[in-house]
């Protein structure tokens, strides 16, 4: 007795070859098929046409800024053998020889994105020395501002004024919409080109001027914020030694006039006294121990401020958003044939599908 499973392959048909001549015939029978239906796919297209109209002259226009740049970061290659050498002489390289760690190049793209440093851009003046911010331009060009004072949930005017620090969980949470919509949808930031250390910030509103500004003020808080993060390690330890030394410092001329003082008493000294001799010897030997420390100490300094130097990294703008920007709006003459095309197209795979059934 054959198996069952046996007798279903037996009588399982075959599948058809494929051919092009086939697949043709299949298409033109699909296309004399909708022909039948040519006055339904024109009001269709009519439709789509309608609608892509309405919305290429609806559909606000918005302003791309394109701002480029490039970071040049600090050469860290060979601290180490330098930190070997300096300490052979009594020189703390510790933080000169340190690497670049966390705060690579790479890590700039993140930090464009940050919502702290989107918010501390858009709480910036929109315009020199006014109160009037970066976020109230973008609320009052989006018709925001009006919603707000309309809304139940708000229903009063809405201020992001500049150097405030007391805003209220309404305000800051509205204010965290705008930096949420901004790094989702209309902040755009690229690195063209893995091997090169340029980066593109592109940023889009329906506002010329804010989305020019805000660019570049972003660009300008990202740079400032990295810069001190990447060397302040080496700032502080600037700083200690500059205080030390100015303390040495005013040590050793207060020695050194001990010392003179000293000397003098020895020109018409009594043999038989011997102590105002050591003492002078004292001065002497005090003064010539802290001129050494001190002569380190400036040593170190001088060695920092040059390592400070070289680890501060360099950005500079390639190219900036000059006026006018780039306009987006969808041309009308396109509007009109993509609603044609998507209401035929909508129309003829109904009309397929119904056949089908």
């Amino acid at each position: 007795m054959q198996d069952p499973i046996e007798n279903k392959n037996i009588f399982q048909p075959e599948e058809s070859e494929f051919t092009f001549r086939a697949l043709f015939k299949k298409w033109a029978d699909s296309l004399r098929y909708l022909l039948l239906f040519w006055k339904v796919l024109f009001v269709a297209g009519m439709i789509g046409v309608t609608i892509g109209l309405v919305t290429s002259l609806l559909t606000p226009v918005t302003y791309t800024a394109r701002l480029s740049f490039v970071v040049e970061e600090s050469k860290a290659g060979g601290g180490s053998l330098v930190s070997a050498l300096a300490g052979q002489f009594g020189f703390d390289m510790g933080s000169v020889s340190g690497s670049n760690g966390m705060l690579s190049g790479d890590n700039v793209l993140e930090l464009l994105k940050s919502k702290s440093l989107i918010k501390k851009a858009l709480l910036t003046s929109f315009k020199d020395s006014s109160a009037h911010s970066m976020a109230d331009q973008y609320a009052e060009a989006y018709g925001w501002k009006e919603k707000w004072k309309n809304s139940s949930k708000v229903g009063k005017d809405i201020q992001f004024t500049v150097g405030r620090n007391d805003y209220s969980r309404l305000e800051d949470s509205l204010l965290q919409l705008i930096v949420k919509r901004i790094s989702e949808d209309q902040l755009s930031i690229t690195k063209p080109d893995k091997k090169l250390s340029l980066f593109e910030i592109n940023f889009v509103t329906r506002d010329e001027k804010l989305s020019q500004l805000f660019a570049e003020r972003l660009l300008k808080i990202t740079t400032d914020f990295y810069i001190e993060t990447k060397t302040r390690r080496l700032r502080g330890n600037i700083d200690r030694l500059q205080k030390r030394s100015d303390s040495i410092g005013a040590l050793l001329d207060k020695k050194t006039f001990s010392a003179a003082k000293a000397s003098e008493g020895l020109i018409d000294i009594n043999p038989a006294y011997t102590t105002q001799a050591v003492s002078a010897e004292i001065s002497s030997r005090n003064k010539f121990i802290q001129s050494t420390i001190y002569g380190e100490l400036v040593k170190n300094l001088e060695v920092s401020k040059t390592s400070l130097i070289q680890e501060t990294p360099t950005f500079q703008i390639v190219d900036y958003p000059d006026l006018p920007l780039k306009r987006n709006r969808l041309p009308w003459w396109l509007g009109i044939f993509i609603g044609g095309l998507i209401g035929v197209g909508v129309m003829a795979v109904y009309l397929e599908f119904q056949k089908k059934e």
